[in-house]
């Protein structure tokens, strides 16, 4: 089956694979999303990314898709961006003010260097670097309450602090009073996402079987 993104043959593609191609969209979205410009790389193995530019959605993904995939990949990742298009104001600044009146609030004012939303986190809702002090946050949150994403920005927070999953580490993650809630909230998204195996373990324990507690 032919991909409705592809103008040449996947083997061309696959032949040069650092070609940029512009693609129409899907033809039911065609009056309200931009322009998608496909690159294909023979670099990538699993994950895509996308952004807008320029008037132009952005999709980076792996040469070696075969046209089914690469539908369901170029579908999934253009509906997050066309989410953050429509919602201007949840871009990366809206992360960090988030971050700091979450910080001010119950972690003593720390903050990242940097956090920021991005498309090619796929088995986690955020993630941490200790040591650069950045915060990465899946665009995957676009669209839950504003509440599910501060219990994924507090979580990450924290880290800046306890890199582990420590007993220190879940000392100061329960200071934030959703979490479980936002942890049942995000197992029942995963589910519809079909992305069971999501990394973003939320719920207030310390380590070790405590009665009652969500498991991933």
């Amino acid at each position: 089956m032919a991909s409705r993104y592809q103008q040449t043959s996947f083997d061309q593609l696959s032949n040069n694979p650092l070609v940029s191609e512009t693609y129409p969209t899907n033809p039911r979205a065609r009056s309200t999303r931009p322009e998608i410009d496909i690159r294909p790389s023979s670099r990538r193995k699993k994950t895509g990314s996308a952004y807008f530019s320029n008037g132009r959605i952005i999709v980076n993904i792996p040469a070696r898709l075969s046209a089914k995939e690469r539908d369901s990949m170029v579908e999934w990742l253009v509906e997050r961006v066309v989410k953050r298009i429509d919602n201007p104001e949840l871009d990366d600044a809206y992360l960090m003010n988030r971050a700091t009146r979450l910080s001010s609030q119950y972690l003593n004012g720390i903050l990242p260097s940097s956090i920021r939303w991005v498309s090619n986190q796929n088995t986690r809702w955020g993630s941490c670097t200790f040591e650069t002090k950045e915060i990465r946050i899946s665009d995957r949150l676009l669209g839950v309450p504003s509440w599910v994403i501060d219990s994924v920005v507090f979580h990450e927070l924290v880290h800046l602090i306890v890199p582990d999953h420590s007993r220190a580490f879940y000392e100061l993650a329960n200071k934030f009073p959703r979490t479980n809630n936002a942890q049942i909230y995000l197992d029942g998204y995963s589910l519809g996402l079909g992305k069971k195996g999501d990394r973003g373990d939320l719920n207030p324990r310390p380590p070790g079987p405590q009665p009652g507690a969500l498991t991933n």
